[in-house]
C-alpha cells in the first residue's frame, strides 16, 4: 500500500501498459495441440511419432498431436529479426485443451523437439518458467481469454486459407497504420480452422495451404520490410 490508499501497479499491469505503446506486433497461437499425459512412470507431451499406440488406446487420433507445430512457429518468430529489433510486443498460445500461456518475447525456446517437450511440461505442471539468472519469468500459464490482455483498440486480424478475403501480405502490412500494437491469430495444428471469433478480420494470404511456421515468417518478413528492419 502506498500513500493515499493506493494500490502500486501490478506485474501484470505495468506488462500490459508497456504492450499498449508504440509500433509492434502481438502473436497469438491458437489451438496448439500441447498436451501432457503420464505414460508409463512419467509425465510426457504427447506427439504422434512416440505416443501413437497410447493414442489410439484412449480413443484419440495420433495425426493431431503435433506439438511440433507450435514449436517451429514458436522458433519463427522469437528469432526473426523483427522479434530482435523488439518490435514483437507479447506471445501468447492457447492450446487445445483451452490453457493459455504468454511467453516473454526475449525467450530462448530449446532448439530441439525434445528439450522443447521437455519445457512444455514443465510449464503445463508448475504453471511458470523462470529465467536462470533471475526472477523474470519468461513463461506462465494466465486466465483467459487472450482479449483481456490485449490493448484496448488494437487492430485484431486472424489467418486462415479459407478466409475470403485475399491479400499480399507485403501490402496489406505497408497500409497498416503505426499508432499502436498489432495482433495477429495464427492457428498452430494440422488441420483446421482458428476458433476467434473476436477478430476483426480474417485474411488468407496465399493461394495454397501454408504451415503455421511459414505464415509467421511472411507476416515477420513483411514488417521487417515495412520498419527497414535488416
Amino acid at each position: 500500500m502506498v500513500a493515499g490508499g493506493l494500490q502500486p501497479p501490478s506485474i501484470d499491469e505495468e506488462e500490459a501498459a508497456a504492450r499498449a505503446v508504440g509500433q509492434g506486433v502481438i502473436f497469438i497461437l491458437d489451438d496448439a495441440q500441447l498436451e501432457v499425459a503420464q505414460v508409463g512412470k512419467t509425465y510426457q507431451l504427447l506427439n504422434c511419432d512416440d505416443h501413437a499406440t497410447y493414442l489410439r488406446k484412449h480413443k484419440k487420433d495420433p495425426a493431431l498431436y503435433r506439438p511440433d507445430i507450435c514449436h517451429q512457429a514458436l522458433l519463427n518468430v522469437l528469432d526473426s529479426p523483427l522479434n530482435k529489433a523488439g518490435k514483437i510486443k507479447a506471445v501468447y498460445v492457447r492450446t487445445h485443451k483451452n490453457v493459455l500461456f504468454s511467453i516473454n518475447p526475449k525467450t530462448r525456446i530449446p532448439r530441439t523437439i525434445k528439450r522443447f517437450s521437455g519445457l512444455m511440461v514443465q510449464l503445463l505442471q508448475k504453471l511458470s518458467i523462470r529465467a536462470t539468472n533471475g526472477p523474470d519469468k519468461l513463461m506462465k500459464v494466465i486466465k483467459g481469454p487472450v482479449t483481456k490482455h490485449l490493448p484496448l483498440n488494437c487492430k485484431r486480424v486472424g489467418f486462415s486459407f479459407a478466409a475470403d478475403k485475399h491479400v499480399a501480405i507485403h501490402e496489406y502490412v505497408a497500409g497498416l497504420e503505426d499508432s499502436g500494437p498489432i495482433v495477429f491469430v495464427v492457428g498452430a495444428f494440422a488441420h483446421g480452422k482458428i476458433e476467434a471469433p473476436w477478430v476483426d478480420e480474417e485474411l488468407n494470404i496465399s493461394e495454397y495451404p501454408l504451415s503455421a511456421a511459414y505464415c509467421l515468417a511472411r507476416i515477420t518478413q513483411a514488417f521487417e520490410m515495412k520498419w527497414k528492419i535488416v
